[in-house]
């Protein structure tokens, strides 16, 4: 691959992981991964243009619906496109269908760019993944296959060891801190041939004493009532964080620097 290569556009696709979320601004809008990203590739390149299509609690099957074709349109250098966890986190997920779905996204959107990214997501260390990490297993496998078929680069985040860290991880539990956004940048940006700014992103933060048992089971009871109940209602009620909500950055326009429009920032 070209060393330091000088894209002049990037669009991503994808859910709350790609929007940004917990990345949060002092207006109270989202940065993420995606514009740290975009503000390090318009750093080299004069006239860079970006989008991000991507909306939170968004599944695959919406994600092909509403974001690929739109995507596929732009022609833009490097597209990233992440999708399919949050189907793996339903109570009923049809993985064949989810491979499915992600396969007919790459397929269209890697003849429509130059560079097109596909990612292992990262998975937070906790009991409450741990049941759904053979299907999220099954669908990284599956972004594995389908990068070696289609000449897309792949993002190994899960594989990661920096990125299991709770610390890394928001209070809800399902989003990444502004640390963690900015490793996964990191990440990308090596991915795509350039020379590191940061060659230990995936080195595990230094140790520190663990918090006590009282304070551990507070913050559990907390998690579950700010977070994880409200999650359940909306699962069960198949609601949404995204219903009604627009894309971050929905046409592909020149990017200078980090300020946008604010969006209110309530969590999925």
């Amino acid at each position: 691959m070209q060393k330091n290569p000088a894209y002049s556009s990037l669009v991503t696709v994808g859910d709350s992981f790609t929007e940004g979320m917990s990345d949060l601004l002092p207006d109270g809008s989202y940065r993420g991964w995606a514009d740290l990203l975009a503000a390090r590739m318009a750093a080299r390149t004069p006239g860079f243009r970006y989008a991000n299509l991507a909306v939170r609690g968004k599944l695959i099957g919406q994600i092909v619906d509403e974001q690929v074709e739109t995507a596929a349109a732009m022609r833009a250098d490097v597209v990233t496109l992440v999708g399919g966890l949050n189907d793996t986190l339903r109570p009923k997920c049809d993985m064949g269908r989810v491979k499915g779905l992600l396969t007919e996204a790459v397929e269209r959107l890697a003849p429509s760019c130059e560079r097109l990214v596909l990612m292992r997501s990262p998975g937070r260390q906790g009991p409450v993944l741990e049941r759904f990490r053979p299907r999220m297993e099954e669908l990284f496998a599956c972004v594995d296959e389908l990068a070696a078929r289609h000449g897309a680069l792949v993002v190994d985040l899960y594989g990661a060891p920096s990125l299991g860290d709770p610390r890394l991880w928001d209070v809800d539990r399902l989003h990444l801190t502004a640390e963690g956004h900015r490793r996964v940048a990191e990440a990308v940006w090596q991915t795509l041939g350039h020379e590191p700014e940061d060659t230990e992103w995936r080195t595990p933060m230094p140790a520190t004493v663990p918090p006590g048992w009282l304070t551990r089971r507070a913050a559990d009871a907390r998690f579950a009532r700010q977070h994880l109940l409200p999650w359940i209602g909306r699962r069960l009620t198949g609601r949404s964080s995204g219903d009604g909500r627009p894309p971050k950055r929905p046409e592909l326009l020149p990017f200078e620097g980090l300020a946008r429009p604010s969006a209110d920032a309530e969590l999925p």
